[in-house]
C-alpha cells in the first residue's frame, strides 16, 4: 500500500461529511502522545473557525515536538486546570504556514481580549518563577486541528491511501 499526499481545503474536508469538533468555552484539553504512546493532556486556549480548532503554542514546547512526531490528537472542552468537561474528539494537528498567523492572532485577540491583558502576564510570571519557562522560545507554533473522519481512521485528512 502506498501513501499519496492529497491536499484538501478545509471546505472540501467538511463538505465530504467529516465530523465536527464539539468544544466550547475558553479552554480545550489537547492530548498528544509520547513516543511510548502515553497520552499527555494540556489545557490550551483555542479558537474555532470553519470546523477546525486553532491553537498557538511555543514552537519549542514538548507538545509541539510530540505533534511533529505524531499528529494524532484528541480534544475536549476543559477547565483552566485541565478537568475535562465534554466527550473527547479525535483529530489531526498540523502546523500552519506563516501566511495564516495574522488571521489566527486576530481570532485569538477577539476571543481572549481581557484574558490576554490580565491572565497571560501573570501565568508567564508564575511559570518563570516555577522554572518552567526555560524551554520557551520567541517562536510560536500555530496549529490547526481537524476532526478525524472515522472512515479514514489512522490517515491524516490531507493523506489518502491507494493500492500500488
Amino acid at each position: 500500500m502506498t501513501t499519496v499526499a492529497h491536499q484538501t481545503s478545509p471546505e472540501e474536508a467538511h463538505s465530504s461529511g467529516s465530523p465536527k469538533l464539539k468544544v466550547n468555552g475558553k479552554y480545550v484539553s489537547l492530548t498528544t502522545h509520547r513516543r511510548d504512546g502515553t497520552p499527555v493532556a494540556t489545557p490550551v486556549w483555542f479558537v474555532e473557525d470553519g470546523g477546525r480548532l486553532f491553537v498557538i503554542t511555543d514552537a519549542g514546547s514538548y507538545k509541539a515536538k510530540r505533534i511533529r512526531r505524531n499528529p494524532a490528537v484528541t480534544v475536549a472542552s476543559c477547565s483552566a486546570r485541565g478537568a475535562v468537561r465534554s466527550e473527547q474528539c479525535a483529530g489531526w494537528a498540523e502546523f500552519l504556514p506563516d501566511s495564516e498567523h495574522d488571521r489566527i492572532d486576530r481570532l485569538m485577540a477577539q476571543k481572549y481580549r481581557i484574558d490576554r491583558i490580565l491572565i497571560l502576564p501573570i501565568y508567564r510570571l508564575a511559570m518563570k518563577l516555577a522554572g518552567k519557562g526555560a524551554r520557551q522560545t520567541d517562536t510560536s507554533a500555530y496549529l490547526a486541528i481537524t476532526p478525524t473522519n472515522p472512515a479514514a481512521a489512522g490517515t491524516p485528512p490531507n493523506v489518502s491511501n491507494t493500492a500500488s
